[in-house]
């Protein structure tokens, strides 16, 4: 939905406000919009419409996650938001029951988010939040946004008052420092993957490229620059900082770490040692996918066939000390391997960054709320539970977060596979009810010696039975 937002209905409490329609706040709403009795809700996002990472919707590029991780299965399979209730309205679900695909591609779940948006109520687009604040008197929280015109600007102001509020303002693309004077000069072939679609054609008629990052990102984008330029004068460069160009932990005993058990675990631990415990943890949300990494090799190994090695250079473990221009057109980056201490210039004419995506900040628009926020020893905000926000008691409105959690909830806190559970643990913990029963056991893991049963469950600890007597 997009356009006016009558001012009266907004005057009216709500249940909840999302801030930020991405795919896990949309999760949130085609959950919201199944809750028994119903509840009052709006979603507000910037943008005129939806869109999931369109500089990277490659072809043939496929999510990381099964199908059945889409908005609502895993916490709702009968919800008409369902992925292939989508399927069943176009008309492909036979086709799709005989491709047999368990892990569909990204354009396609960008569609399938797409229909739910322009189908579902209370979502509106072309809405900027611009601050939050505690109202002590009417025990609400007032919501100000800036309703946005066609052209991206400001049209009217308004605001909602709201019982509980969800921020799922999602992540905004990381540039590491020696690079940001280049990627932010005009003109300068120095971009994020995010925008690499935009920027193929262009990338592909360079004399040389340069991929920067060893994640699922930076294999799609030099693959696909591998794939489109011409054997023999592939000029390509791929550098990673990682030790190797490693694959992703995708054991089926590894991806418990993408259960609501291990969440719980993660969350129980002391704060030091989760801080302790997530670097070590890069290859379940970092690597690089089996099927990639084959198709790599495999692209690089047909064009050996008739002699000669491809002219692509890939290079782990090297960082990128500074870099500058060369002339106009021209990229110079300074490079170090950190195993060898030896250092090295590259002159390149592109570079792509796929250094991936860091949690975009919100401390301006929730600054009326800085007196009642709680934060831990490194000055990050504290999370309990529920996905809520630790607050001052005074403050008896719930302030809720999607995917800005992972130094309380772990590595599971961008995965698309959890979205529809921890929408439905911030929606029992919103209604006090339970609409959405959820399971007390999801791993055959037992990740501690103490189990905890799922938090909309009054909190039972069971012992594990001793393995030795004493």
């Amino acid at each position: 939905m997009t356009g006016s937002t009558p001012q009266q209905d907004l005057d009216r409490p709500h249940d909840l406000v999302g801030v930020g329609i991405g795919p896990f706040n949309l999760s949130l709403a085609a959950l919201a919009d199944g809750v028994p009795g119903g509840i009052a809700a709006s979603f507000f996002e910037q943008r005129p419409a939806f869109h999931w990472h369109p500089g990277l919707l490659i072809e043939g590029a496929t999510l990381q996650v099964p199908f059945l991780a889409d908005l609502v299965t895993l916490a709702d399979p009968a919800s008409p938001w369902s992925f292939l209730a989508y399927l069943k309205s176009r008309e492909r679900l036979f086709p799709f029951y005989f491709a047999e695909k368990f892990h569909i591609q990204r354009a396609e779940y960008d569609a399938y988010c797409r229909w739910v948006s322009e189908r579902l109520p209370g979502l509106h687009f072309g809405h900027q939040v611009d601050s939050v604040r505690w109202n002590p008197e009417r025990k609400l929280f007032e919501v100000d946004f800036t309703q946005l015109d066609p052209d991206g600007e400001a049209a009217a102001l308004g605001r909602a008052y709201t019982r509980n509020v969800v921020l799922g303002v999602g992540t905004e693309p990381y540039v590491p420092e020696p690079l940001r004077p280049l990627a932010d000069a005009p003109g300068v072939p120095v971009i994020h993957a995010a925008d690499y679609l935009a920027h193929r054609e262009s990338l592909l008629a360079a004399g040389h490229v340069t991929v920067i990052g060893s994640g699922q990102s930076g294999a799609e984008v030099f693959l696909d620059l591998l794939r489109g330029r011409p054997a023999g004068a592939e000029r390509i460069s791929w550098l990673s900082r990682t030790e190797a160009f490693a694959p992703m932990e995708y054991s089926k005993l590894g991806l418990e770490h993408f259960t609501p058990d291990y969440t719980r675990y993660f969350h129980a631990l002391p704060e030091q040692v989760r801080g302790e415990l997530m670097p070590r943890q890069w290859q379940l949300h970092k690597g690089i996918d089996a099927e990639t990494i084959a198709a790599v090799h495999d692209e690089l190994y047909r064009r050996t066939l008739h002699g000669g090695w491809p002219d692509a250079v890939l290079t782990p473990g090297v960082r990128v000390r500074t870099a500058g221009r060369v002339a106009t057109t021209q990229v110079e980056l300074h490079l170090e391997h950190v195993q060898q201490g030896t250092r090295s210039r590259l002159t390149t004419d592109a570079v792509v960054l796929a250094t991936g995506y860091r949690e975009r900040p919100v401390d301006r628009m929730l600054a009326g709320l800085d007196p009642y926020l709680r934060h831990d020893a490194a000055g990050r905000a504290k999370i309990d539970e529920h996905y809520r926000l630790v607050l001052d008691r005074s403050v008896t409105g719930g302030v809720y977060v999607q995917n800005a959690e992972r130094h309380t909830h772990g590595v599971g806190a961008p995965d698309l596979g959890l979205a529809a559970w921890r929408s439905a643990v911030i929606l029992n913990a919103v209604t006090g009810k339970e609409p959405y029963p959820l399971p007390r056991r999801t791993a055959f893991t037992s990740f501690g010696l103490v189990a905890r049963e799922a938090p909309s469950i009054p909190s039972q600890e069971r012992k594990l039975t001793p393995l030795v007597e004493h």
